[in-house]
């Protein structure tokens, strides 16, 4: 192929990428998939290779590859980049708009170029016959640094104008950001390789724009947001702001699509609220909006002030951090027996309230942070969200400061009930082990206990339980049976008969067997099929609650963890409290039945069952194993001696067939029980 063949091809690979670029990151409309975009790339690349005489800077391989700088250049602004003044309140923006109508001497309502206020960092970028040649922060307004190789890097930014009728020479001016989604996931990455996180987007944006080698800056997820020009040579702009912006996105530069025009005072102010009722749900975060007189004429009529434009004012929200200090921290117990870290605050105004608690999340959270009692902190509340203590103003920390600082600990025992709190060395949360007594997990504790695989109590459903907790009729479930029909039947949609059937349904759950008694009792990590297990090997409530680790392990299905759990549930007196009450009650527990018809094949042989079996449930395969002499359990492992698998059997086949399991059907498997 001749030179003048590949140069076509090149450009017209260039053209497309440059194209489908536009369309993905200004018009948001992709026409191909990420993986027809990487196919052209790469033959761009490969013909680059062969033909390196053919690279141009602004070419789409050309984003990456400058060497590591030792420092910033400065580039002078031709124009300088002039702050905005804010207002906080409607009644500042109402002074604001009357100085702009008394200088335009007219009563007009004026039309507005709106747009969110993006928390990042305003550069200048700058195209000479539609190629990008330079880059520079706002710095001081006069002065800022050359970001050049950094600002190429980012995907959003072209590095060659589309169209064919962009100026001779065009400044353009956004904001880097970094969007929230792209910001949790650089600081997931950073906690995995145990590296520093970023504080919050803007820090990220900031930080990662200013590296001197501009390979890592490639690896960050930024982006660019026009909101206006500078110096233009050889092409006239349209009259209006709102035009401009639409103009810069006809030659491929992003521009922020909540941007919008309102007229006057009142239009303003609904935009501010519309944004912010949308803040949370935005993918990018801002700090307010921004109000520019739309027309250039009436722009330049009004003028400037010493560092800021009288045409344009920034409304700012309630700020969303605030310094505090400390007072104390006391802990919360939820509905499950997790134990909450909160933090007592001096009160302070933050994120239109004032707040005086803030969650510390967990222990893991108080230590990564290194929060002490005594420390000055930064509270954020954003929209509806619990108030959380971000981090802690370490330099706050004088050393008179440290003498007088606390350490937080994790109580030993429940703040509500008094039970032992138990913490895995492989979870964050810790928990009150008062599961069956503990009053904040109340609710939650009867209504597993009354569920269909538990006690099976029909008709007593979630809002009953909340019903008759909130009555006082119910402290622990013990209480359950000695309701009577007079005190449920006066419950809102309660009646007589209601009331009736539902101390029958209580009187008949009396006698349930010893795995559903087990796995009603709410024990942690105990489900149904670790209850049938401890039920096959224990035999009776009495020995299974004396039962140490050691011989726990022993049981199918049962690892540290569990066994762990289990330990510790028994050993709470408030617990072995309600259980006696309940067997006071009269809780009979069914002695599990002794087969006649033991197998001797299947004897203490270990199965799991997988899948959809053609005639038969698993429950009902599960009850012929379990009358066979058999056990049941719910995952494979080396212990495993046979997994009986269905239709559709997923990772537990899988992982039989991987540990060598005996893997048998349903046929099989009537051939084991004959």
């Amino acid at each position: 192929m001749t030179t003048d063949t590949i140069q076509h091809q090149i450009d017209d690979l260039r053209q497309q990428l440059r194209h489908h670029s536009y369309l993905y990151y200004v018009l948001n409309d992709p026409e191909i998939s990420d993986s027809e975009y990487d196919r052209l790339y790469r033959q761009l690349e490969q013909l680059e290779q062969q033909y390196p005489e053919l690279i141009t800077a602004d070419s789409p391989t050309q984003r990456v590859g400058a060497q590591p700088l030792k420092s910033f250049a400065q580039i002078q602004h031709r124009i300088p980049m002039l702050s905005l003044d804010n207002v906080f309140s409607e009644e500042e923006l109402q002074r604001f708009y009357k100085r702009v109508q008394d200088r335009l001497d007219s009563t007009e309502p004026v039309a507005f170029s709106v747009e969110p206020k993006l928390d990042g960092l305003a550069v200048s970028i700058v195209y000479e016959q539609g190629v990008l040649v330079q880059a520079a922060t706002r710095g001081d307004g006069q002065t800022g640094e050359d970001v050049m190789q950094n600002i190429r890097t980012i995907q959003s930014i072209p590095l060659h104008l589309m169209s064919d009728d962009y100026p001779d020479v065009l400044e353009v001016r956004g904001e880097v950001f970094m969007p929230k989604a792209g910001f949790n996931e650089l600081n997931r990455r950073a906690r995995e390789k145990g590296e520093k996180t970023f504080v919050n987007p803007r820090n990220a944006a900031a930080g990662s724009l200013r590296q001197l080698d501009p390979k890592i800056t490639a690896q960050r997820p930024l982006a660019l947001y026009c909101y206006g020009v500078g110096i233009v040579e050889g092409h006239d702009l349209p009259e209006t702001h709102s035009e401009i912006l639409q103009q810069l996105k006809v030659w491929g530069l992003p521009v922020c699509k909540e941007a919008g025009v309102v007229a006057g005072l009142q239009g303003c102010l609904d935009f501010f609220h519309d944004i912010l009722a949308q803040r949370d749900q935005l993918s990018y975060d801002i700090d307010g909006v921004v109000y520019k007189v739309d027309r250039l004429s009436l722009q330049k009529k009004l003028g400037f002030v010493a560092r800021a434009p009288r045409w344009a004012i920034a409304h700012k929200f309630p700020a969303q951090e605030e310094i505090t200090t400390i007072l104390d921290v006391e802990f919360q117990v939820g509905r499950t027996g997790a134990l909450t870290p909160v933090a007592r605050l001096e009160p302070v105004f933050v994120g239109g309230v004032t707040v005086s608690n803030a969650t510390l999340h967990n222990m893991d959270e108080v230590r990564r942070k290194d929060i002490y009692i005594g420390d000055k902190v930064i509270v954020r509340r954003a929209g509806d969200v619990i108030p959380e203590v971000a981090r802690v103003v370490t330099s706050a920390r004088s050393d008179n400061a440290i003498k007088k600082l606390r350490k937080v600990e994790l109580p030993q025992h429940c703040p509500i009930c008094g039970s032992d709190v138990e913490q895995a060395e492989t979870e964050a949360v810790a928990r009150c082990s008062g599961g069956l007594f503990c009053k904040a997990q109340r609710s939650e504790a009867i209504k597993h206990f009354a569920s269909r695989k538990a006690m099976d109590i029909d008709g007593l459903g979630d809002k009953l339980v909340e019903q008759l907790v909130e009555a006082g009729l119910i402290n622990t479930v013990a209480d359950l049976y000695h309701l009577d029909v007079a005190a449920v039947a006066a419950l809102d949609r309660m009646g007589d008969k209601s009331a009736h059937n539902l101390i029958h349904a209580i009187e008949d759950s009396k006698q349930p067997t010893l795995s559903r008694f087990i796995y009603a009792l709410g024990i942690r990590e105990v489900g149904e099929t670790t209850a049938s297990s401890l039920a096959d090997v224990f035999q009776s409530l009495q020995a299974l609650s004396e039962a140490d680790e050691e011989s726990l392990l022993q049981v199918p299905d049962v690892g540290p963890v569990v066994a762990q759990h289990v330990v510790y549930f028994f050993s709470q007196p408030h617990n072995r409290e309600v259980i006696q009450q309940l067997l006071d009650a009269g809780i009979s527990i069914k002695k599990p039945p002794v087969s006649a018809t033991v197998n001797e094949k299947l004897k203490d042989r270990v199965f799991v069952i997988t899948g959809t079996l053609p005639t038969m449930s698993r429950d009902q395969a599960k009850e012929k194993l379990q009358a066979a002499g058999a056990k049941v359990t719910g995952s494979v492992s080396a212990k495993t001696d046979y997994v009986l698998a269905g239709e559709n059997a997923g990772s537990k086949l899988s992982k039989a067939e991987a540990l060598g399991v005996k893997v048998i059907t349903e046929a099989e498997l009537d051939e084991l029980l004959a």
